[in-house]
């Protein structure tokens, strides 16, 4: 289902789920029978088959179905969890990491660990899932909405700046599709304003700046392995954390086995048995197959990450396209989709005319506006909240954002050839733009 401008109307769950498990990639198999929107053969001619192979995710084999075979076998199931942990702590150079059930159950736990008192205002961006908002009503906090960068999708810390009171306690930046946050300038910030500085890297797996993973550069953090994300296990999540008391804290909210391992001064340590009344534990099934796909994390990140680069360099070369913005000491990656803005002024056509004319040129492309937080039901009534949250009247950064981005797929393996029909596509497009601009 869609609107007038090709949108595909469906929840955030819904179009990753689609799109990567369903379909392999985002808007990807259209009908190429007959001719193109602009006349002649389409430009993509590439076998559709093949492109559904080369787009698929989540990539899972035969490694991963060993891994839960061997831990079927041994029947000493949560041995997983502890080894994974140490893996990824290992992996991103985090003092102390703790597996959650999903990344909601961890961000759940981000903030019982903040221990902050009721009314404390936590600023974080409407252009988020909604777990990183709405999980703090849960302990009296306050969300304070947040716009994003009209040319990152990422944190807007200039909004953040003219949004700051007195009650503002902390801040969430969350990495949007896998690009990082400016951390050296929001952490700076939050270190002048003595803000406790948090990350939603549910998008990051295997993002880096300035050679710190991303979820290290604030107190806490999380991240996600739900089967859309970047290291996927169908379910799953993890916490971040730099300090043990944030940890030991957090840890404990989720997993009453935990208070028992910590060491005798803990204040956590008297909650033994109980922790603090959830249970929040990774399934182990969940933790063998993120094993298996931590190991070769890097290589099908820079496997994506070399074929956006040799699509994009020449697609940003169009006048009126262009790509995120991303600094030379950031390392980003890519969850989900390739994202490109439009310019409908410089271009001469509609995001929806562009999106129209590339279908029919056999391009899997599709857009999709990321649901605004502040515009959410449960946000506007009061009885939800300790302390309801302000509604701010307009966000222009997620406005713009979700009104010029267009999605390209990820390919997951050598797409030279691919690549290089998409280029001719969008060419053809551009060369042609009055033609276009009537359709």
């Amino acid at each position: 289902m869609a609107d007038k401008d090709g949108r595909r109307l469906e929840t955030r769950r819904g179009f990753v789920w689609r799109s990567a498990a369903a379909a392999g990639a985002v808007g990807l198999v259209f009908p190429r029978a007959g001719l193109a929107a602009l006349g002649g053969p389409p430009a993509v001619t590439y076998p559709a088959e093949k492109i559904k192979e080369l787009t698929r995710w989540p990539r899972y084999g035969p490694a991963e179905r060993q891994a839960l075979h061997e831990l079927i076998e041994a029947n000493t199931y949560y041995d997983a969890l502890p080894k994974f942990e140490s893996e990824w702590k290992e992996y991103t150079k985090s003092p102390f990491v703790k597996a959650h059930m999903n990344g909601s159950s961890a961000l759940t736990s981000m903030y019982f660990a903040l221990d902050l008192p009721p009314g404390s205002e936590v600023m974080v961006p409407s252009y988020t899932f909604f777990s990183t908002c709405l999980a703090m009503r849960f302990f009296g906090l306050v969300p304070v909405f947040i716009d994003i960068d009209p040319k990152t999708a990422c944190f807007d810390l200039e909004d953040a700046k003219r949004k700051l009171t007195p009650r503002t306690k902390a801040v969430v930046a969350m990495h949007s599709w896998g690009l990082p946050c400016e951390m050296d300038h929001i952490a700076a910030w939050c270190r002048e304003k003595g803000l406790i500085l948090l990350e939603d890297a549910a998008h990051a797996h295997g993002a880096w700046m300035q050679g710190k993973a991303m979820g290290t550069w604030g107190v806490m953090g999380i991240y996600s392995f739900q089967a859309s994300k970047v290291l996927p296990t169908v379910e799953g999540g993890m916490g971040m954390y730099q300090t043990r008391e944030y940890f030991e804290r957090a840890a404990a909210f989720g997993h009453y086995e935990d208070p028992v391992k910590f060491p005798k001064d803990s204040p956590v340590r008297a909650y033994e048995g109980t922790g603090f009344g959830q249970k929040y534990r990774m399934h182990p099934f969940a933790a063998a197959v993120a094993r298996v796909q931590l190991r070769g994390l890097e290589q099908r990140n820079e496997t994506v990450r070399r074929n956006v680069k040799k699509l994009n360099e020449r697609l940003v070369q169009l006048p009126g396209l262009s790509e995120p913005r991303c600094r030379p000491d950031q390392k980003r990656v890519y969850y989900h989709a390739n994202m490109l803005f439009l310019d409908s002024g410089k271009a001469g056509f509609s995001r929806g005319q562009l999106v129209r004319a590339l279908k029919g040129e056999g391009v899997g492309v599709s857009v999709w506006d990321y649901p605004e937080q502040h515009k959410m039901k449960i946000y506007s009534e009061a009885k939800w909240w300790h302390h309801a949250p302000t509604i701010p009247e307009r966000m222009p950064g997620d406005a713009q954002v979700n009104a010029t981005h267009i999605f390209l797929p990820l390919m997951h393996g050598e797409a030279d050839e691919l690549i290089e029909q998409y280029v001719r596509a969008f060419e053809k497009i551009w060369a042609r733009r009055t033609e276009v601009s009537k359709l």
